[in-house]
């Protein structure tokens, strides 16, 4: 069993995590994102993820474009690997290529990507872009994932395939970071999942029990032992906001006024885009079909994910997610300025650091 990692969200975009009112000490700039990114280095984190936004949506009105943001963060940082979350479609593979080995020559090998196959058709049809069918979206992104690694590892790289064609091609100099920089991706249908266990290096879930988290990674692995492939070679990553506070009931207030300030309307809008989203799949549902309001609050299900209470009851259940094979916990912050240095300060080291035995598989489900 390998080590907990953990990795936060670059809040590139305006309003922060949550779809809320209530007052954050959190900002979108590119300065405090320098000086973020720097804070979280020094507070243990491995992983900094860079949101994909394009048009203002949902309570959020700015937003910094990932790749660039990334392309900035790797000059200012020196540990921190930096994941730019990508649209096929709105990006050529073969252009990516190429920008994501500069960054990992620029960063010593700290680059990765998130391919994200799309679930907001307003940032294509706004750009004079198809808009694909669902699982056909998902058929493109498993074409880009393989053309970017062809790219990436083999001195020309030919490729014919439904969406791209490269014939030929170079690419030099290749990403520093071998085989190839980290692919990461999410999504939850069966297309998506079924696309993880072929192509990508890594599967982010939404936030969820212990109990279904454990189904999808079963899942996953089942499925790639089915194409043929080791299912140690995937990774999985968990999305989940943290509220960590000196006592439970502080952590529960917290929650329970993100809550209370909801912006309703963009809830709402939220929650109506992604059940159409939802709807298009195959089998009538998506990331969010058993999201509630409450839930949607948060965009990615985080609150679900449960680590809100003491910093000792957040690292307990980090540990049951850990012994179901969750490698990554993805945290999203209420003040990012305040609460990702307090949660690398009073969290990690509980999670990498305190003796004890670590729970088995069963404990971790049955407790």
């Amino acid at each position: 069993m390998t080590q907990t990692q953990f990795a936060y969200w670059v809040p590139n975009v305006s309003g922060g995590l949550v779809v809320s009112k209530v007052p954050q000490k959190t900002d979108w700039t590119f300065e405090y994102n320098k000086w973020l990114a720097q804070q979280a280095e020094d507070a243990g984190f491995d992983y900094a993820l860079s949101q994909a936004r394009f048009f203002a949506s949902y309570g959020a009105e700015y937003q910094l474009e990932a790749l660039t943001l990334t392309a900035a963060l790797a000059s200012v940082t020196t540990r921190l690997n930096l994941i730019s979350a990508l649209h096929p479609g709105l990006w050529h593979p073969g252009v990516i290529a190429k920008a994501v080995a500069t960054i990992d020559q620029i960063s010593h090998g700290r680059a990765a990507v998130n391919i994200v196959s799309g679930w907001f058709k307003g940032e294509f049809t706004g750009y004079g872009e198809p808009w694909l069918d669902h699982d056909e979206r998902y058929r493109r992104s498993e074409e880009f994932i393989r053309v970017l690694k062809g790219l990436w590892t083999e001195a020309e790289f030919t490729f014919k395939g439904d969406f791209y064609r490269i014939n030929g091609a170079p690419l030099k100099p290749k990403p520093v970071r071998k085989p190839h920089p980290p692919v990461f991706q999410g999504g939850n249908s069966h297309a998506a999942r079924a696309m993880a266990a072929r192509v990508s290096d890594w599967y982010f879930m939404n936030g969820n029990s212990v109990e279904k988290v454990a189904e999808q990674i079963d899942e996953i692995r089942t499925l790639a032992e089915t194409n043929g492939r080791d299912p140690d070679e995937i990774s999985f990553g968990l999305n989940a906001f943290v509220v960590s506070r000196p006592t439970e009931a502080e952590a529960q207030a917290t929650l329970r006024e993100i809550i209370a300030n909801a912006d309703r309307p963009a809830v709402e809008g939220f929650a109506a885009a992604v059940k159409q989203a939802g709807q298009a799949s195959p089998e009538k549902q998506g990331m969010w079909a058993d999201s509630t309001f409450e839930d949607l609050v948060q965009y990615n299900d985080g609150f679900k994910t449960g680590l809100i209470g003491t910093p000792e009851q957040i690292a307990e259940r980090i540990a049951a997610y850990e012994a179901v094979g969750v490698d990554l916990i993805l945290c999203g912050f209420l003040h990012f300025s305040e609460d990702l240095p307090a949660f690398g300060r009073d969290v990690i080291p509980l999670v990498r650091q305190q003796p004890g035995r670590r729970l088995t598989r069963t404990e971790a489900l049955v407790g």
